[in-house]
């Protein structure tokens, strides 16, 4: 879990440290807020990976804050609280919430559903960072257009072509199985679908590639899978 900022926003200082302690033990880098207006200027002066937000706070409370996060970025939001009842749990959710611990917490299963959201955001290719538009050298994607342009020339993608494209490059420079691939671009899961990618990347290539024989972009890894050069 390296290289991950996740922001935790609670009233109570000792909640915000302890948190602190555990997800640092976790190779984590934790940012702190008191409140959901401090929070609000954090997301907005560097990247977030994930938000422990608790819902009772001064200012700003969490409900409020995660619906004015919400109208902007995707970043998971784990929602934190004293309370119990089924009205704020509902209602954390109605607002954009991902996830709801209640206090008091258990430091596993809090550390335990950070790194799930964490795994589903990042790993699954929904981290879109600060920036709606994607540049890998002459190739470029643009997240609210769903274009994609190779040297500023506009390229036609099938929705399921963009797909690939959008999942590759978002998480340049990881490789990705075939069944990776399948089961993250057709939300199905995987049975023989090897000529079906191979083809979709074929096409791809003839797309973006200036000679797809000695692809710049959209890399073979022999045995493994496919990735987008860095």
């Amino acid at each position: 879990m390296d290289n991950y900022n996740v922001l935790v926003v609670d009233d109570d200082k000792e909640i915000r440290d302890a948190i602190e302690i555990y997800l640092k033990n976790e190779g984590v880098a934790v940012l702190k807020a008191k409140d959901g207006m401090e929070a609000l200027d954090i997301i907005n002066a560097q990247p977030v990976h994930l938000i422990i937000m608790d819902i009772m706070m001064p200012r700003l409370d969490g409900i409020a804050a995660t619906s004015k996060i919400r109208e902007q970025k995707n970043i998971p939001i784990l929602m934190l609280s004293a309370k119990s009842e089924d009205s704020d749990k509902i209602l954390g959710l109605h607002v954009g919430a991902d996830d709801y611990v209640t206090k008091p917490f258990n430091p596993m299963e809090l550390v335990a559903r950070v790194k799930s959201q964490l795994r589903r955001y990042v790993a699954l290719g929904t981290y879109e960072g600060n920036n709606k538009v994607i540049d890998l050298k002459g190739l470029t994607l643009d997240k609210l257009s769903k274009e994609v342009k190779v040297h500023g020339e506009p390229v036609k993608l099938t929705p399921l072509e963009y797909k690939i494209v959008e999942l590759l490059m978002t998480n340049a420079g990881r490789v990705f199985s075939i069944h990776e691939i399948y089961e993250l671009v057709w939300k199905e899961p995987c049975y023989n679908a090897e000529n079906t990618v191979a083809v979709h990347i074929r096409k791809i290539r003839e797309k973006i590639e200036i000679d797809p024989k000695n692809p710049t972009f959209l890399k073979v890894v022999w045995g493994i899978g496919y990735k987008m050069e860095k």
